[in-house]
């Protein structure tokens, strides 16, 4: 009675059915590792924001990690170099385009960090930074890097970025550059209203859940798919003829 099922156009869809159901199963087991990801990553930004201000002054430049830095309250003060302002392009924030100013910050020790000091609309001009001695408070930001697909930065001294690489930057500055970016929230003179600071990472766990669940859905639906086909052909059978005696 079931032989039908043996036939080549069964046994195909037998088949597909079969590998929608483990791909989807796949793809709903990775978007629940996205969340669990995800989980971690806010888990990670909290407890390092919540964790007192360290001086960049207390940190040894030869054994730091710039992974374990990050997100952390950090102090600065020292002098903004003003002639080596760049801007990172490309760059939104509550709705509006606009760049990032970032400027290299020389610190009392000579070393130096760069500083994002924030976001402009494009319809704004991005203001010059204070002179004199500058005290900063901000967050710790990794270098930014190149993507699959994304185009490289152009050679030479740039007053334009794709991205604030720390190592491409270095190219054009002098004096020891350190692996971090100061993400800019306080600084005494204070900065102009033009300015807004950048944004930090929204602490969510996104549409993972939801996602994962929905693959779970799609998975279930095939599977009754394939139970309805097989049903529907079995009452389409041709009744089996009685013999006769």
């Amino acid at each position: 009675m079931l032989r039908f099922l043996l036939r080549p156009k069964w046994i195909f869809f037998h088949l597909l059915c079969l590998t929608g159901i483990i791909a989807m199963l796949l793809l709903s087991r990775w978007q629940f590792d996205r969340k669990g990801e995800r989980s971690d990553f806010n888990d990670e930004v909290r407890a390092r924001t919540s964790l007192p201000l360290v001086d960049v002054a207390d940190l040894d430049t030869a054994d730091m990690d710039p992974a374990e830095l990050e997100w952390r309250s950090l102090g600065a003060k020292g002098v903004y170099l003003v002639d080596e302002q760049v801007a990172i392009v490309n760059r939104s924030q509550n709705g509006r385009a606009g760049i990032n100013v970032v400027t290299p910050f020389r610190l009392e020790d000579g070393r130096t960090i760069l500083v994002n000091r924030g976001f402009v609309a494009l319809s704004d001009q991005a203001p010059p930074a204070p002179e004199g001695e500058v005290r900063l408070i901000g967050t710790v930001r990794s270098t930014e890097v190149r993507r699959t697909g994304q185009p490289a930065e152009a050679s030479g001294d740039l007053d334009e970025f794709l991205r604030l690489d720390i190592d491409r930057l270095d190219e054009q500055i002098d004096g020891d550059l350190l692996d971090i970016v100061l993400a800019l929230e306080n600084s005494d003179p204070s900065e102009s209203p033009v300015l807004t600071p950048v944004a930090g990472p929204r602490l969510s766990d996104g549409p993972h859940l939801s996602y994962a669940i929905q693959w779970l859905i799609f998975a279930t639906a095939v599977a009754v798919g394939w139970v309805l086909a097989v049903r529907w052909s079995l009452r389409r059978l041709p009744p089996r003829s009685t013999p006769t005696a």
